[in-house]
């Protein structure tokens, strides 16, 4: 019940809050409830990849990505996560996700999604996710055209190329 409380207010909110151009960066501030945490009583690893749907949705939203998306009857889809946790989140604490877009190639966004408590780095996830309409999976280049986007990617971080040439691995 809690995550869908969640889902209902971040939706709601992001139509209030200011539109986002592709590269600029979604800010939420979350608290964790007992019903984030696991048995060792802080936020349950499996979690943070909740929240950070929750951080894709607003970024999706506030880009205009979302009612674009509708209207093509394009979904987004996730095709792989990678988190990185530094240090824990305790009960009631006050936490921020800061969420972007890092770059693209023909078929994947990649987005970098921060979780801070105060100004300490708590963990950090990358997703590569794309939009996938009637007929199958859609470039990258096709959604930047219909948003009327005329921008290149920025470089792909070394970080990024070793994920998914470690992908190819698998």
């Amino acid at each position: 019940m809690n995550l869908y409380v969640r889902f209902l207010i971040v939706l709601v909110t992001a139509f209030f809050r200011r539109a986002l151009n592709p590269l600029d960066e979604s800010v939420l501030d979350f608290r964790v409830w007992p019903t984030d945490l696991d048995v060792n009583f802080h936020m349950n690893n499996g979690r943070y990849l909740t929240i950070m749907d929750l951080g894709r949705v607003d970024l999706i939203l506030r880009t205009g990505l979302g009612r674009m998306a509708l209207k093509r009857k394009w979904s987004p889809l996730v095709g792989s996560a990678t988190i990185r946790f530094r240090r824990s989140l305790d009960p009631f604490q006050r936490y921020r996700l800061k969420s972007r877009i890092l770059c693209w190639d023909d078929k994947w966004f990649f987005i970098e999604q921060r979780f801070a408590r105060q100004d300490e780095e708590v963990a950090v996830g990358l997703v590569k996710g794309l939009l996938r309409g009637r007929t199958g999976n859609i470039p990258t280049a096709e959604v930047l055209e219909a948003l009327n986007l005329r921008i290149a990617s920025p470089e792909m971080p070394s970080s990024i190329r070793l994920w998914q040439e470690s992908e190819k691995s698998v």
